[in-house]
């Protein structure tokens, strides 16, 4: 049976595949080809829809089944490979929601949004140059001549039968240290750090840049992945966090900048060394809730404790001292108000987020708190109370 001498076939299959269209070559399909003739219609070229799949087929249940495990394993591996890069980029989104309330402050008084994300980084840009043009040469300085003494520093606090002294016997720490601190490996590997970091730092910005500009596209588009009858809320709820980043993220800056103050004006008073380095390594600290002002406390007590053992006390006292001047006062006018996140909530957060995703686990642990206790009490307690 040719397709010409059986017109319903050739009707059913189309002229530009598998030509020559005869039964010889078809042989069991000849009936479905001629069946194919059959249920087209003006209306149908391709044919109606035909019945479904029974969803309950074991096949069908046990195919989905495994389907999802691999989908499943596969996002995973895929999402474990791109840790890195998805850190960076969930960071440049938490930081241009952190950015937005300057801007939409901008635009409500009539700037253009390109104008007034310009406007705020240039700001930025602005101030972060100035103070490196006024400290870089300092903390230059301060870093040769500490990166020059560490290995002294090291010897004399490892001379007397101490628990670091312990320490170094099992670990051979001082060893290590000088080798990474004078050794070319090490500064090789100094070197390539800094690098990376560099590397990471432009990404970062020029994400956040992007972001900040495109934020409203963004923000819409997300919420149009919501359906129509939950939209109006998830609007309201959603905003309010991202008025809770912007808090955080503002306030957190504000408070480091004092933090880095106050250590400053306190280390040059009393004569330490390294005032401007430990200044700023305090306020990069300070960035890091909980734990940030303990490191940088520490730290700058260390040192001072090269002057001489009362320097060293008063320092400490003048760490505790702004600890609860932080705690009690600057955290609960600048950022508590917005943030409002219960003491314990805010040390497990820390903890938890810490561990997962390091420093920047950290950094975004509290508003991310702050995220899930607004979505628990506005969504998950009363469709408790009412179940």
């Amino acid at each position: 049976m040719s397709s010409t001498s059986d017109p319903s076939a050739a009707d059913g299959h189309h002229d530009l595949v598998g030509q020559p269209h005869d039964e010889q070559r078809e042989g069991p399909l000849a009936h479905a080809e001629a069946e194919a003739a059959r249920i087209r219609e003006p209306g149908a070229p391709l044919g109606a829809l035909g019945p479904r799949f029974d969803r309950r087929s074991p096949f069908l249940i046990g195919l989905a089944a495994a389907a999802g495990v691999a989908v499943t394993y596969g996002l995973v591996l895929v999402l474990a490979d791109l840790r890195g890069v998805l850190i960076v980029i969930g960071l440049a989104l938490f930081l241009a929601i952190g950015i937005e309330p300057l801007v939409s402050w901008l635009v409500n008084r009539r700037f253009p949004r390109w104008l007034a994300v310009t406007a705020v980084f240039l700001a930025g840009l602005g101030v972060v140059g100035g103070f490196l043009a006024v400290a870089v040469p300092v903390l230059a300085e301060q870093v040769g001549q500490f990166a020059e003494r560490a290995p002294t520093y090291l010897r004399q606090a490892v001379a007397e039968q101490s628990w670091l002294a312990k320490l170094n016997e099992r670990v051979e720490l001082r060893q290590v240290l000088e080798q990474v601190l004078s050794g070319s490996a090490g500064l090789v590997q100094a070197g390539l750090a800094v690098f990376s970091t560099l590397a990471d730092l432009v990404i970062l910005l020029v994400l956040t840049v992007y972001f900040t500009v495109e934020l409203p596209r963004v923000r819409a588009g997300l919420y149009r992945f919501v359906p129509h009858s939950r939209r109006p809320r998830t609007i309201l709820i959603s905003d309010q966090i991202c008025v809770k980043v912007g808090g955080y993220v503002l306030g957190n800056l504000l408070v480091s900048l004092i933090a880095g103050a106050l250590t400053l004006v306190w280390l040059l008073v009393f004569d330490v060394p390294y005032a401007l380095l430990l200044a700023l390594t305090v306020a990069l600290l300070d960035l890091i809730p909980v734990v940030g002002s303990i490191a940088g406390g520490v730290l700058i007590s260390l040192v001072a404790l090269t002057v001489s053992v009362p320097v060293c006390l008063a320092t400490v006292g003048f760490v505790i001292a702004y600890r609860l001047l932080e705690d009690y006062l600057l955290i609960p006018k600048i950022i508590g108000r917005t943030v409002r996140v219960p003491a314990l909530v805010t040390v497990v957060a820390v903890v938890l987020g810490g561990a997962l995703l390091g420093v920047v686990g950290a950094l975004v642990a509290i508003p991310v708190a702050a995220a899930l206790l607004l979505i628990t009490q506005e969504v998950v307690y009363p469709r408790l109370d009412r179940a």
